[in-house]
């Protein structure tokens, strides 16, 4: 019997009023956090000016992936593709093997589905330095399935050669970029836009971001977080509250996905008596927690292991806040997990 269709319907506030776009996109910064406007186009800009191999495109999303401050700096080194991303990622490959190096941006949904295999056949299988930044990664908009890309780093994991890293915040964003673009090869990297908080060097005094390297952002007896992406930011705010209660949580930042820091990871889940948690803004199926499991599992290092992540389902549409609570990815509900594995 055919299904009867029904559809999507309208998401609403609690008091039943629709929700306006700015409660779907809304900031994931919590309060007390200074933050920093399009620090992905102002970076790509500062190394720019020092590097004229830097070419920056785009399929029809400048102004939301903040490529629009390249842009408008330098025009004569910005194309835009149109709403064609296969286009453009075979753009940017041609480009890459006449020596320039191209920061492709769309959103991560149309990379990670529509341009898979233009970028699996002609980027990364010929290892070229084409740079994929993608904004609305995991669960940051509430527009629904058809812009969350809860997936994608299950579906770029095994791709070789491809460089996976998931930034936190502005600071590693502003890190992030000259690295990437120094690095011989493609690299794939999720991207948080628009005004992005300044979480990292809060907990951690100057700290910079180091491509393929994970990072203690902050020191605990009871419980390892091992977190990616804004999660950092939440397991952050979540040890923070778990402290009053006397539990003491570590917080191990992991911002590269692919090549993994299997030595850091190993090193501290190693030390023994802590609960082992993962944190990502990715499904559990594919992403951080299970790349974790199977690197402590492969080398007999068997702590209690719990991970926090989006459910394998596709998620509704909605305010961000409520989205992040219902899955698991606020602050209170990430607390409040820890402290009941606990």
């Amino acid at each position: 019997m055919a299904r009867k269709y029904e559809p999507r319907r309208v998401p609403r506030s609690a008091d039943g009023e629709a929700l306006t776009t700015s409660a779907m996109i809304a900031s994931l910064a919590a309060e007390g956090y200074d933050t920093v406007a399009a620090p992905f186009g102002h970076a790509l800009v500062n190394l720019a000016k020092s590097n004229d191999k830097v070419v920056g495109l785009t399929a029809d999303l400048s102004k939301y992936t903040d490529l629009y401050v390249f842009a408008e700096a330098m025009p004569d080194r910005f194309y835009q593709m149109g709403m064609a991303e296969q286009a453009l990622m075979s753009a940017a490959a041609g480009l890459a093997r006449e020596g320039f190096v191209p920061f492709a941006t769309t959103y991560a949904v149309f990379a990670s589905r529509r341009a898979y295999d233009f970028i699996a056949m002609a980027i990364a299988e010929e290892n070229l330095p084409v740079k994929i930044v993608c904004a609305l990664p995991g669960l940051t908009t509430g527009y629904g399935p058809s812009h969350q890309a809860t997936e994608d780093l299950a579906i770029f994991r095994g791709l070789p050669n491809l460089t996976i890293v998931d930034p936190c915040d502005a600071d590693d964003i502003a890190g992030m970029v000259p690295q990437v673009a120094a690095h011989d090869g493609p690299v794939y990297c999720r991207l948080l836009r628009g005004k992005v908080p300044k979480v990292l060097s809060r907990h951690k005094p100057g700290y910079r971001f180091r491509l393929g390297q994970a990072q203690m952002i902050r020191e605990g007896r009871d419980v390892l977080v091992v977190s990616t992406g804004f999660m950092t930011m939440r397991a952050l705010d979540a040890a923070v509250a778990l402290a009053a209660d006397g539990i003491d949580v570590a917080v191990l930042h992991v911002p590269t996905i692919k090549p993994l820091d299997t030595a850091t990871i190993l090193a501290e889940a190693g030390k023994g008596g802590r609960l082992v948690v993962t944190a990502e803004n990715h499904t559990v199926i594919g992403g951080l927690g299970e790349a974790v499991a199977s690197t402590l599992l492969t080398n007999g290092v068997t702590p209690t292991f719990r991970m926090i992540g989006l459910p394998d389902m596709f998620l509704e549409a909605g305010a961000l806040p409520t989205l992040h609570d219902m899955y698991g990815l606020s602050v209170a509900k990430v607390a409040a997990r820890i402290k009941g594995w606990l």
